[in-house]
């Protein structure tokens, strides 16, 4: 069936089509409308299970969490100050093995204010051991969600899908939303079978220390986390694989557009993937031998994908809504380490443009296009992109790309 929803719409739908036990998510703009929706399919007894009203993020990740334990599917979603907040309990649930399912929808850390789109929020998570995927349209919202559960609860690893706000959140488009017999055959019912003594369950076997060891299960379990991420690539791109041969679609970790005989390639992430993929189909025309990779996977970082689309090309470039102050965009400082053996890794450019809701346009990306082309070398680590405003002041000309 075809329906015009929402990105915040398509989450829920998402949900609804997966059939969690229990949902408990705290609404913030702008992802208020995940549970809105939810809290509707469950009042119109389309949603079995349960919902539950809590008093605050913190509290709707706490309670999802003894719900995983228990044996339960379960969603929750977020965005921004309420991520931050649920900040230890990600740790606990991703060191617990608890394979949960949250959609971020991106939106800035105040101060300042503000209520748009930034990817800092989820990216500042990126050592709480969540995997996360960032998604282009409304339709990828849906199925990621989806996906989500089939990948987490094969491998025991909680799972943040995330979508720009406003740009995805608020944007309606046509959807396909698959029969959920269909969903059903690709996602059964959740069964974890390694009970405990005592009741619950165990969502995955680890290997405990031996006994008076001077360090204990901890750093033990840390290494088997670690390997449980190394390990996500190949269950991610065998249960896309699987979700592509049962309903059309296809979203690897690293997707390859006109890349083949590209003397450049842009690296972009979210809704701006649109966006570029049209700048790219204009340059084409117009002789330019340029390309892009999508990077849909940020956590754990598919840097065996990125060096084999990446490893030829004369120069990268990477378009980012994020930054660490005083270092960088931090999709640019992951490229830079995973390309760190390659001979073009002194070429790798880095452009922060997008901060709180500011739009990324065809002809800022154009510009960053044709800056990579037209210089030797980055001149910066991190190049600001579109601060037009302020470029004729000195201290923003060193960094800034004049428009």
């Amino acid at each position: 069936m075809i329906k015009v929803i929402t990105g915040n719409e398509a989450a829920a739908y998402g949900a609804l089509l997966s059939k969690p036990d229990v949902v408990c998510a705290y609404p913030i703009t702008p992802q208020s409308r995940i549970p809105e929706q939810i809290s509707e399919f469950y009042a119109q007894g389309i949603m079995k299970g349960k919902f539950v009203n809590v008093e605050s993020e913190m509290a709707a990740l706490g309670y999802v969490t003894g719900a995983s334990l228990a044996g339960a599917r379960v969603f929750t979603a977020t965005s921004s100050q309420g991520l931050a907040w649920m900040h230890e309990g990600l740790h606990w649930a991703a060191g617990a093995r608890l394979p949960i399912v949250m959609v971020n929808v991106n939106r800035p850390l105040g101060a300042p204010w503000n209520l748009t789109c930034e990817q800092t929020d989820s990216l500042a998570q990126r050592d709480t051991g969540w995997m996360q995927f960032y998604c282009e349209s409304v339709q990828e919202v849906l199925d990621t969600v989806i996906q989500a559960y089939k990948i987490s609860e094969s491998i025991s690893i909680p799972i943040m899908v995330c979508l720009d706000g406003v740009y995805l959140s608020y944007l309606s488009e046509s959807v396909d939303l698959p029969d959920q017999d269909k969903v059903d055959g690709y996602l059964p019912a959740y069964n974890p079978t390694l009970k405990k003594p005592g009741g619950g369950w165990k969502l995955c076997e680890i290997e405990s220390a031996p006994t008076g060891h001077e360090f204990g299960n901890f750093m033990l379990d840390r290494y088997h986390l670690h390997k449980l991420e190394s390990q996500c690539l190949s269950k991610v791109i065998e249960c896309n694989d699987m979700f592509n041969d049962m309903f059309g679609r296809s979203y690897l970790p690293v997707e390859e557009y006109l890349c083949d005989d590209a003397d450049v390639v842009l690296v972009v992430s979210g809704s701006a993937v649109g966006t570029s993929r049209y700048v790219i189909d204009t340059l084409r025309q117009n002789g330019d031998k340029v390309g892009m990779v999508k990077l849909k996977m940020f956590r754990p970082f598919p840097a065996e994908m990125l060096r084999e689309s990446l490893k030829d090309k004369k120069k990268i470039l990477v378009i980012e809504r994020d930054i660490s102050p005083g270092q960088g965009g931090i999709f640019c400082q992951e490229l830079r380490w995973a390309m760190s053996g390659e001979s073009n890794a002194k070429y790798i450019y880095g452009f922060v443009s997008g901060l709180g809701g500011a739009d990324i346009t065809p002809e800022l990306v154009e510009k960053a296009i044709r800056f990579t082309i037209d210089t030797a070398q980055p001149v910066r680590e991190a190049m600001w992109l579109g601060l037009s405003p302020y470029e004729d002041k000195d201290e923003y000309d060193r960094n800034t790309i004049k428009i």
